[in-house]
């Protein structure tokens, strides 16, 4: 166990954030935190990090304990470059390198290995290379490569200061730092904002195998499934464990939620015959006793407390006025634009949308997901191609961020200046739909929370009752409740829908096909995106497939015109391959000895007969940096044969 929280209670002020909390935290477990917003998951995660103080309660941390904690502010140094950040994790193994360096002159600088002073150096010397040894310094720098390029740094400079990197290159390298940190308990608060799929996947499969626990708060319903097993979830100060992922939470929730109310009736209508029989019968001399003793059971019973009701939740529902004709959007060899110099970041798009699809868009980061929505809407213009919307059709536009508000206007304005003719009751009806009540609708736009922006926009949506919606990630702002919602109610709306997510669990449940946008036009695929991942493998499997086949191919005919030259070329392409073979062989020999060599000294170096005598210790280490520079030269000959 690494800790065991026990009946903790904390308040900011009169108001209790936490109540009566209970929760453990095994070795090697992985734990989801979910809650709305405000729901106190920074608060409890603050506490376990020790960085914030509770009232009531007690905590226990294992004395094995180490915490790595990403928070939201990532907290590295913006004045080292991304390789010092890195390399800053394993200070204390590279100052036991170079104490090992300066050992080893010491030791030369002795010439009798029979002397106290060189016999307190060798001692000195192996405790440093045993801690080397032990904490794998040899492998550092190949740790560091393997966790920056599975979190896409493979083609960065890594003297760059990180200062000059983005807020989303940031968030990746804090998470970097803290995998190769390896605490026992890795608390990732909001970890798969501004990572792309592939990112996503490879996180995902290294904490799948991720040596110690892990405490997600994540509003990614996918990222939640694949990586905990455990959710605790924080509902009005009061924490719940459920056994599972989120998916099997969902289920488990309605259960539990049945389960009370129905214990809570059964004992609300025995309590009730009970009261009824004593009411009638405790005036009776005859039936005295026995109400008295029905009186002493109501006494004596643990009374059930009435189920709490659900949260307020959001009500969300896009409705159509007119349908319009089966061809809903043609594009047609079209580019897709941006900047002043008119970049090209998506060419050649060619694609057709019927009355009723639900599209999702896909894509890497950059591509031009967002500017296609906005090249389509006419608000980026565009030089090639042509857009061909069909008739009566009528567009609602979600943008990202919703800057097609006015920051200015209150909430309440923003909707009635869009729609002077609808009624202030009915305007305020529409708001309280997505809990913007009271003294909220009269808040300018700019100083309400994104999600409350968020929300006013889906407001603006409802009462345009358009056929074709754009949505561009559009829950990006949402709580897991809010997300549920907006999934439900794109599910159920009958016109057609073109979105842009990175949202996976949305991308399974709503869209019927998934585009995936790429520089060089567009690929169509006609399912979810289980099915989108599956097919997208398989084409790049018989890509590469066909690739090996056209370079056999490619081989035999020059094998066959070769042959057509009088067989000289031919006996000479025959007397190469036959050489390339033989040294691929002798590469494989030369490898094999040198890693079982390299085993051998290893070993020996470890003996104190050897640590003990610098001398030999020094040839030893020299003969395994030797070894292993001669085994990446063997590596990257055998690899360029090999192809």
């Amino acid at each position: 166990m690494l800790i065991s929280i026990s009946n903790l209670h904390k308040y900011f002020g009169e108001f209790e954030v936490l109540k009566d909390v209970n929760l453990t935290i095994e070795d090697r477990s992985r734990y989801g935190l979910i809650g709305v917003n405000g729901a106190g998951k920074s608060t409890l995660l603050s506490i376990i990090n020790g960085e914030l103080y509770y009232e009531e309660g007690q905590v226990y941390k294992s004395p094995q304990l180490s915490i790595g904690y990403l928070k939201q502010n990532t907290g590295l140094n913006r004045e080292a470059t991304i390789l010092e950040e890195m390399r800053s994790i394993f200070s204390d193994v590279l100052k036991a390198e170079e104490d090992m360096r300066r050992l080893e002159i010491e030791m030369g600088n002795i010439s009798d290995h029979d002397a106290d002073e060189y016999k307190i150096v060798a001692a000195e010397y192996a405790k440093r290379q045993a801690y080397f040894d032990s904490k794998d310094g040899y492998n550092i720098d190949v740790k560091i490569k393997t966790i920056l390029n599975g979190m896409g740094f493979k083609d960065k400079d890594l003297d760059m200061e990180i200062s000059s990197l983005s807020g989303g290159e940031k968030t990746r390298l804090a998470i970097a730092k803290l995998l190769l940190e390896e605490p026992n308990l890795l608390i990732l608060d909001e970890p798969t904002n501004h990572l792309d799929f592939k990112t996503l996947n490879w996180l995902e499969e290294y904490l799948i195998n991720y040596k110690g626990s892990l405490l997600i708060v994540s509003h990614d319903r996918y990222f939640l499934d694949k990586t905990v097993d455990n959710i605790f979830e924080l509902e009005r100060g009061r924490l719940t464990s459920y056994k599972g992922n989120y998916s099997k939470y969902l289920i488990l929730k309605e259960e539990r939620k049945q389960r009370l109310l129905k214990e809570y009736e059964a004992q609300q209508n025995e309590l009730s015959q009970l009261q009824a029989y004593v009411d009638k019968n405790i005036a009776r001399a005859s039936t005295s006793a026995s109400a008295k003793s029905r009186l002493k059971t109501i006494e004596n019973m643990d009374i059930i407390d009435k189920p709490d009701g659900d949260l307020k939740r959001i009500k969300l529902k896009f409705d159509i006025v007119r349908e319009p004709y089966k061809d809903v959007l043609t594009v047609s060899d079209l580019d897709v634009c941006v900047g002043e110099e008119k970049k090209t970041i998506c060419r050649n798009i060619n694609l057709s949308v019927k009355r009723g699809e639900k599209i999702a868009l896909i894509g890497d980061n950059g591509v031009g997901k967002s500017s296609f929505l906005k090249t389509i809407l006419d608000i980026i213009p565009h030089e090639k191609g042509e857009i061909v919307w069909g008739k009566n059709t009528t567009v609602s536009y979600y943008e990202q961020e919703n800057l097609n508000l006015n920051p200015d206007n209150l909430a309440i304005d923003e909707l009635w200046d869009r729609f002077p003719d609808i009624p202030e009751a009915r305007i305020r009806r529409v708001l309280g739909s997505v809990l913007l009540t009271k003294e909220d609708v009269y808040k300018p736009v700019k100083v309400i929370s994104g999600g409350e922006r968020a929300k006013l926009a889906f407001c603006i949506i409802m009462l345009e009752k358009s056929n074709v919606i754009l949505f561009d990630e559009p829950t990006n702002h949402l709580d897991l409740p809010s997300k549920e919602i907006l999934e439900k109610a794109m599910q159920d709306y009958e016109g057609t829908l073109i979105f842009v997510s990175h949202d996976r669990y949305l991308l399974n449940k709503v869209p019927d096909k998934i585009i995936e946008m790429k520089p060089d036009g567009v690929l169509a695929f006609d399912g979810n995106f289980e099915y989108y991942k599956e097919r997208s493998q398989f084409l790049e499997n018989q890509t590469a497939e066909k690739a090996a086949l056209n370079k056999e191919s490619n081989r035999s005919n020059r094998s066959s015109d070769e042959n057509k030259d009088g067989g000289y070329r031919s006996k000479e392409q025959r007397r190469l391959d036959a050489q390339r073979k033989s040294r691929i062989k002798e590469l494989e020999t030369l490898i094999a000895e040198k890693e079982n060599e390299n085993t051998e000294l290893e070993t020996d170096m470890a003996k104190e007969e050897v640590y003990t005598d610098y001398v030999l210790m020094s040839e030893k280490t020299a003969k395994l940096d030797e070894n292993t520079k001669l085994l990446e030269e063997y590596y990257d000959e055998w690899a360029e044969l090999s192809e």
